[in-house]
């Protein structure tokens, strides 16, 4: 069997096709959507290449192939959906998020401050996936105000719940690797 190129040149005058088949422009807000989904993807992947080995990644890979099924629906008109059997984001999902963020909770100390993103390598990856989660969060509300409906059930759930996990798996890090959160003070002139 002859291996499928992987450029199809379909692309080259600007449009790109949805999962139906449906051709649109690739400046389309859907396009930006589904594309700054990816780009979390390909930030969350990076946070995993910083963690030891021995971390515990597969819940990681979970969310991963998680923010993949968001894509695949974002990339398909929601009245297309059902006919492609497109995964969805489940609620079950959504409480796991819930129940690794309050473990990981409550290991670290409560924070009566804002604390600066930072401290190391790994948890500074995931401040990232957390600021970029938030961006994603961002454009969802603005596609839905734009195209009611469009935004499968339970995504801007899957993303608030998400961008929290993110901030306390950034927290989690640096408690297990023993460096000190910085804590915001306002700058005096």
């Amino acid at each position: 069997m002859k291996k499928a190129d992987l450029y199809t040149r379909t692309g080259d005058q600007g449009t790109t096709g949805l999962v139906g088949g449906t051709r649109i422009k690739k400046s389309d807000p859907r396009i930006h959507l589904y594309g700054e989904v990816d780009e979390l993807n390909s930030h969350i992947g990076l946070g995993i290449s910083f963690l030891p080995k021995d971390f515990e990644s597969n819940f990681l890979h979970e969310i991963q192939s998680s923010l993949f099924d968001l894509g695949s629906n974002l990339a398909c008109e929601k009245e297309r959906r059902a006919q492609f059997k497109l995964p969805q984001i489940k609620e079950i999902f959504i409480e796991r998020l819930e129940k690794e963020i309050d473990q990981m909770d409550n290991s670290l100390t409560p924070l009566k401050t804002f604390i600066l993103p930072g401290g190391s390598l790994e948890a500074s990856a995931f401040h990232i996936c957390r600021t970029v989660c938030r961006r994603v969060e961002r454009q969802m509300v603005d596609f839905e105000e734009q195209h009611p409906g469009e935004i499968p059930e339970s995504a801007l759930r899957f993303m608030n719940r998400l961008s929290d996990y993110f901030f306390i798996l950034a927290r989690f890090v640096n408690h297990t690797k023993k460096i000190e959160e910085i804590h915001w003070i306002p700058v005096k002139e």
